[in-house]
């Protein structure tokens, strides 16, 4: 039954990974077939995090309470019906309707499964989550060469059509094949609103927070949009922009498996930082051009993001994990959002080199306020 468990709640993260990334290899015809510019391709494409973040609190209430058997697959049902409407858009108020009830669909991919983890696996939650990650990832890969290529057989209309069925059959599978809880184990029933002051309260999950929305807002507006839309602007064609795509979520797969490995042997915080760090190398590396070595670098430290819901986790007690990692959560997506749309302004208006000379700017503050928890030891790393 665990391994079931995992299976299933790793093929509904797949799905919301694929459905994140499936603009960045789509832009070109998007912006073609519908006109729009680079603020509407990045405003519209924002809405899967401006929707996915705006459920994260009272999502978190709802898993704490009910479990993620049935608040998982009926949110995979929206996307499946977001994916119907983004496949028959015929301009950019519809599109963008489908892209946000996608982005609500897929919000309790990611925090269903970790709070399932969090009672499945509880003794090797920060690796069983970031395996996951890890694997649920490669719907990223799916998004990049080979989507490229069914788009040019079946038009990006049919993938999204076809997409809208397997999400409904996946939906389905969660709730007939999973269980809350192991056998004999209790349901940790959360409380009301006070779980909810007590995280918001709660100083060092706010730094890590802040972290998540630089971080992971970073990785996730690049991989999912503006690194293809970056390739495109320097001329490349759409296969080779799928391959250094590939390559950006390659490495994300890589650095997802490895990370919670690392984390629990070097300490959460002092992997994240160097992480980070080494991310924002890539930056640079891409803003003088060299694509095929920042894209990998990028995803592969990209990926250890994921590690502040680990130390999410790790900071609150466990009738408060849902609500304390969609916290975080909410900061990660909801800052994907926000740099996704204003990295459209930026190009659109100074350029590439401004946009992602912000984002570095960015990231280096959130590692400043973040400096406190190095010095926390096992408890938050």
């Amino acid at each position: 039954m665990a391994a079931r468990v995992f299976l299933l709640f790793t093929l509904g993260y797949f799905l919301s990974y694929f459905y994140r990334s499936a603009n960045a290899v789509l832009a070109k015809d998007l912006s073609q077939d519908l006109g729009l510019g680079p603020a509407e391709l990045g405003f519209m494409t924002s809405l899967f995090y401006l929707s996915f973040a705006a459920v994260q609190l009272p999502l978190g209430g709802l898993l704490d309470r009910y479990g993620p058997r049935i608040i998982t697959p009926a949110l995979l049902l929206v996307a499946s019906l977001g994916s119907v409407v983004f496949g028959l858009a015929q301009g950019f108020p519809t599109l963008a309707l489908g892209r946000a009830l996608i982005g609500v669909g897929m919000a309790a991919a990611l925090m269903g499964s970790l709070k399932a983890f969090s009672l499945w696996f509880p003794r090797t939650y920060a690796t069983v989550s970031t395996l996951l990650v890890g694997l649920g990832a490669t719907g990223g890969l799916l998004a990049a060469t080979p989507l490229a290529l069914l788009k040019e057989a079946m038009g990006w209309r049919g993938v999204f059509l076809l997409g809208a069925g397997v999400v409904v059959l996946v939906a389905l599978l969660i709730y007939l094949g999973v269980r809350n809880t192991p056998p004999g184990v209790p349901w940790p029933k959360g409380g009301g609103g006070g779980g909810l002051r007590e995280v918001l309260g709660n100083s060092r999950l706010l730094r890590v927070a802040f972290l998540a929305l630089a971080f992971a807002g970073s990785f996730l507006a690049l991989q999912t949009l503006w690194a293809g839309a970056y390739a495109y602007a320097l001329g490349l064609e759409a296969v080779e922009v799928g391959n250094l795509l590939l390559l950006y979520s390659g490495g994300a797969v890589l650095g997802f498996l490895v990370s919670g490995y690392l984390a629990d042997r070097l300490g959460t915080a002092r992997v994240l930082v160097g992480a980070a760090l080494l991310f924002a190398l890539g930056l640079l590396l891409a803003l003088f051009k060299l694509l095929a070595l920042a894209y990998p670098v990028m995803g592969f430290f990209g990926a250890f993001n994921i590690l502040t819901l680990t130390q999410a986790r790790e900071l609150v007690p466990p009738h408060l994990v849902g609500r304390g990692t969609t916290l975080v959560n909410l900061f990660g997506i909801g800052g994907t959002f926000l740099l996704q749309w204003g990295v459209g302004v930026a190009v659109g208006t100074l350029g590439y080199a401004f946009a992602f000379g912000s984002l570095l700017g960015l990231l280096l503050l959130a590692l400043f306020l973040y400096r406190p928890l190095l010095g926390l030891g096992k408890t938050s790393g």
